[in-house]
């Protein structure tokens, strides 16, 4: 009886993927990330804003409630309860009523400083004004679409 055959040298090497294979492969991993890199960052800020614009939103909501109740808008958020902490639902906004009167009333969510959504240039402080119960957007309405 003849021993079985023994395996040729170089078919062992065909199971696995050499060290430059693998190099290669990470190589293009992070070109096609570096690439990727600036055309994500503008769509992470914009999903950031959504936490502005719900702080806001449960603002003026509160403010709504507020103003049925007592015939006119709060003057501190601590007033109006739920939104009254001073930031945002995620934390990533400062809450801040500028002004408020009788008719009117103006609120700010302004980026935390050292958050990510600091870096957002365009729409690092989202605003809203509600004079006589219509509201006015800023600094823009893109800033506050999803």
């Amino acid at each position: 009886m003849n021993p079985p055959p023994t395996p040729a040298r170089g078919a062992l090497l065909a199971r696995g993927f050499t060290l430059v294979e693998l190099a290669v492969v990470c190589a293009l991993a992070g070109v096609l990330a570096a690439l990727a890199w600036p055309n994500l960052q503008p769509q992470l800020a914009r999903a950031g804003r959504a936490d502005a614009v719900q702080a806001l939103t449960q603002v003026q909501q509160a403010q709504a409630r507020h103003h049925a109740l007592h015939g006119l808008y709060a003057h501190d958020l601590r007033a109006l309860g739920a939104p009254g902490t001073g930031s945002s639902p995620q934390g990533l906004y400062s809450l801040v009523l500028d002004e408020a009167g009788g008719d009117s009333y103006h609120a700010s969510a302004v980026a935390r400083p050292g958050s990510p959504q600091a870096g957002d240039r365009d729409c690092a402080r989202l605003t809203l004004a509600v004079q006589r119960g219509f509201a006015t957007l800023g600094p823009s309405v893109r800033c506050w679409q999803p």
